[in-house]
């Protein structure tokens, strides 16, 4: 992955305000999503053609769901690169973050899955 351009290379309070909005108002929750959806979420992440983390999604089926319960030991048996594992790591916060306020908003509305 290091030959990868990112979308947001250096991304600042702001730029993850924007992307955590961007989520809010997506209709469909992370945990929901297919593995082709898991690869377009990679795909703008990340802007290289195939990455490693691209590859990954695929050959191991990663769903939302999965994609939620990923963590360092995770993307270190994928074969992600240190350099990149944090970045990853934040996004995947953000990702859990998003699921959670979704599951209080159902929660208050009545809405228990």
């Amino acid at each position: 992955m290091s030959n990868c351009t990112r979308v947001w290379p250096q991304r600042s309070k702001r730029d993850r305000l924007h992307f955590k909005s961007v989520l809010m108002g997506s209709s469909k929750r992370v945990s929901y999503w297919s593995v082709d959806e898991v690869y377009d979420w990679v795909s703008k992440q990340y802007l290289c053609e195939q990455t490693t983390l691209q590859e990954a999604v695929l050959t191991h089926a990663i769903s939302g769901r999965a994609l939620l319960r990923m963590g360092k030991h995770q993307l270190d048996r994928l074969g992600i690169e240190p350099e990149w594992q944090q970045e990853i790591l934040q996004d995947l916060l953000l990702l859990r973050v998003q699921e959670e306020l979704e599951n209080l908003n159902d929660i208050y509305s009545g809405r228990v899955r």
